[in-house]
């Protein structure tokens, strides 16, 4: 899980987690999504992934978020079993935990959820790492895939969510966001995480955005000119994609509407090389958007100790014992 990625090559990548190929190398593309929560991911890699399979590829789709709705719109709203409470399950029980207890597939798709505890029950991130350690023990680095896609959730900074970029797990990542500050601000965030960890020898990179409910505005567009990574894809803010989404409908198929654009993506994200971004300050990032839609402008003011204690509180006698001076 720890080998690093010396240098990336579409199909032929080092330091996979999975099968490797007869000249040592592996064929499979191992690729983390983040975004901010709410973003869009989910659907975007559900069609990502079910456009891949219908094009003859071997894909695996991870939920890493502990909402486990990663597969939700691929399975058509049947919540998927997850990891960690079915190994806690079979473990209370004294039975052995196989791959057809979490993993399910779909046309051609092949589906799991690592799951987390229940709110306030403990760490997201520390499930996050005992999922993949459960993974290894099923024989996880022996699997076949073209790609494991892991849909991470962007906006949270705890050390399990950033295991894919610290500890060399992907080849590349790809970001979700739309044209508003906060997911922006999140996509930010996960280039500042990879120059972090490049800088400590680390070889992710970004390969790129995908652009979610685009309006037009043109944010999410400038933002990847300015830290130096490409735009995907953008899809639109569209009623038809929102209506069959809520329904739990697969638009990313060859036959579909929507289809070249998800075939379009799907090239992409095969073939974009993970870049080496440089992220922006809270300035520049503010920049992107117009003063009045942001609250640019506004003139941070000091607060002073008289503001913040009543006047009771001031003249308050001192007990500090003073000597005269001898």
């Amino acid at each position: 899980m720890n080998k690093a990625v010396t240098q990336y090559t579409p199909g032929n990548d080092e330091g996979s987690l999975l099968a490797s190929s007869d000249d040592g190398g592996s064929k499979t593309q191992v690729i983390a999504i983040y975004g901010k929560g709410g973003i869009g991911k989910s659907f975007t890699l559900a069609n990502l992934s079910y456009m891949m399979a219908q094009q003859g590829k071997k894909v695996l789709l991870i939920g890493c978020d502990p909402k486990s709705d990663t597969t939700s719109l691929l399975f058509g709203g049947k919540a998927c079993p997850t990891i960690i409470e079915t190994a806690s399950k079979k473990k209370a029980a004294g039975e052995e935990l196989v791959v057809g207890d979490v993993c399910f597939k779909r046309d051609g798709v092949f589906a799991m959820e690592l799951g987390g505890p229940e709110v306030g029950r403990g760490c997201g991130g520390r499930g996050i790492i005992h999922g993949f350690e459960t993974l290894e023990k099923l024989g996880f680095h022996d699997w076949d895939f073209d790609y494991v896609l892991l849909d991470f959730l962007g906006d949270v900074v705890c050390g399990g969510f950033g295991l894919p970029i610290a500890r060399d797990m992907c080849q590349k990542v790809i970001v979700v966001a739309s044209n508003d500050l906060q997911s922006l601000y999140v996509a930010n965030n996960v280039c500042s995480a990879v120059e972090y960890f490049r800088r400590l020898g680390g070889n992710v990179g970004v390969a790129g955005m995908v652009t979610n409910k685009d309006d037009g505005t043109g944010e999410a567009q400038a933002f990847c000119e300015a830290v130096g990574i490409p735009q995907l894809a953008a899809i639109p803010a569209d009623d038809d994609i929102r209506k069959k989404s809520a329904n739990y409908e697969i638009i990313g198929r060859p036959e579909s509407q929507w289809g070249s654009l998800f075939e379009g993506l799907a090239q992409q994200v095969a073939d974009a090389p993970p870049q080496q971004p440089s992220a922006l300050s809270q300035d520049d990032l503010l920049a992107l958007f117009d003063g009045d839609a942001v609250g640019r402008n506004v003139v941070l003011e000091p607060a002073s100790v008289e503001e913040l204690c009543n006047a009771e509180a001031l003249n308050r006698p001192s007990l500090e014992v003073i000597y005269d001076d001898v």
